[in-house]
């Protein structure tokens, strides 16, 4: 006799299958976006503030002073590292593997990260304020587990070959941002720290030409490198990535070094790291900022940037490539489908926030008001690229779609 579930699992069913889907770590981001906000404008604001932006207690190290610093500088430096070691397995062996499979998703990426950059360039040019364009960059980002994640929650209604596209926009994406923060966003170098990298890096592409097989020489190499990139101007992050792309494709017995390090770190990137992240740079007081911070050039520069810039260039660079046979759009998609996917494009939660923090340091204000803008272009992304895919789609192999051309 086959037991019946109980009212309680039956209610709660729903909600499980959220956090065991594809959705979970975007629903975490929302979550944890909300209770930053939530801390940040109740009781708990002074609380929330000097726990990460309080001095610490221990000595100063590695210039790393707070809690909000360790966060940004180390703690993003691993998931750097996993971005790296997943771009390095896609361009390889992966969906980036051939020049077939890379024209679409980079001429994509690259037309959604310009025409963002140049509508942000537009809606800050008329404020006087040159400190603005500083900014450009921050609508520029995809972010890669919250707009999965929205996928997500309309379960096999997209097209499979969707998901793996916006998957590889969004590495693509990543490629351009982490160009982006090394070329832009460094300043006052020092040529012993920089000269010093370079010089652990290439030890460990030696190492990796030697096929040193075990994961602690390459982690203690990487700490090293950290170090020296941190004290070096160039952002510390950069240095997760760098290590990533020495890690070995071919470990002991053909097993994939690189695939096998990945799948132990994302669960900690996406379930630890991101949220960490989020929670200490998604609060915002909006007590002290009123109607005229919300409305300001920098806030609406970006959320126009991130919702109307996104759709725009992917779109747009997706139906050109169709229309010159440069390259094809999806397999089984529909336009309507994949409007509603370049307009997912624009959530650019993670990346946007930190690059918000590297474009204005020492002006909280400015950092606040980037905070806004990624938070209201990236939530509206979200609702209508969510809400687009949830009309215009079926089930990709269903003959009753009415958006199959």
């Amino acid at each position: 006799m086959t037991e019946r579930p109980s009212a309680l699992r039956i209610v709660f069913a729903p909600v499980r299958a959220l956090f065991v889907s594809d959705a979970s770590a975007g629903i975490l981001l929302i979550l944890v976006a909300m209770a930053a906000m939530l801390a940040a404008n109740s009781p708990l604001r002074e609380a929330y503030h000097s726990l990460f932006h309080g001095a610490l207690f221990a000595p100063e190290l590695f210039k790393l002073n707070t809690l909000h610093l360790w966060i940004n500088d180390a703690l993003m430096a691993v998931f750097f590292f996993v971005v790296g070691l997943e771009v390095k397995r896609e361009w390889i062996e992966g969906q980036l593997s051939t020049n077939a499979q890379r024209k679409l998703p980079v001429l994509a990426a690259i037309a959604g990260m310009a025409v963002p950059a140049a509508i942000y360039v537009f809606f800050v040019s008329g404020a006087g304020d040159a400190e603005l364009m500083r900014g450009w960059a921050i609508p520029a980002a995809t972010d890669i587990a919250f707009a999965m994640g929205v996928l997500g929650l309309l379960g096999n209604r997209v097209p499979a070959s969707l998901r793996l596209f916006l998957l590889t926009v969004a590495i693509v994406d990543d490629i351009g941002a982490v160009l982006v923060i090394a070329v832009f966003y460094t300043a006052n170098l020092k040529l012993g720290y920089l000269a010093a990298a370079a010089a652990v890096v290439a030890l460990m592409f030696v190492m990796n030409r030697m096929k040193v097989t075990r994961f602690w020489p390459f982690i203690a190499m990487a700490v090293v490198l950290w170090y020296f990139v941190l004290n070096s101007g160039v952002h510390a992050t950069i240095a997760g990535v760098l290590a990533a792309l020495t890690i070995p494709m071919v470990g002991k017995d053909d097993d994939t070094m690189v695939e096998r390090m990945e799948h132990a770190l994302a669960p900690w990137s996406a379930y630890l790291i991101v949220p960490v992240f989020g929670f200490a740079n998604a609060g915002v007081d909006l007590g002290g900022m009123g109607i005229e911070g919300v409305l300001a050039p920098l806030p609406i520069a970006i959320a126009a940037g991130l919702f109307l810039g996104k759709q725009v260039g992917i779109f747009a660079a997706i139906y050109a490539a169709e229309k010159t046979r440069f390259a094809l759009r999806p397999d089984q998609s529909t336009w309507p489908e994949v409007w509603g996917v370049s307009i997912l494009c624009g959530i650019g939660f993670t990346m946007s926030l930190f690059i918000g923090e590297l474009a204005f340091p020492g002006s909280r204000e400015l950092i606040d008001e980037a905070k806004i803008g990624t938070l209201l272009g990236s939530l509206v992304s979200a609702l209508v690229g969510y809400a687009i895919l949830r009309m215009t789609t079926t089930h990709p192999d269903d003959p009753k779609n009415p958006y199959v051309d």
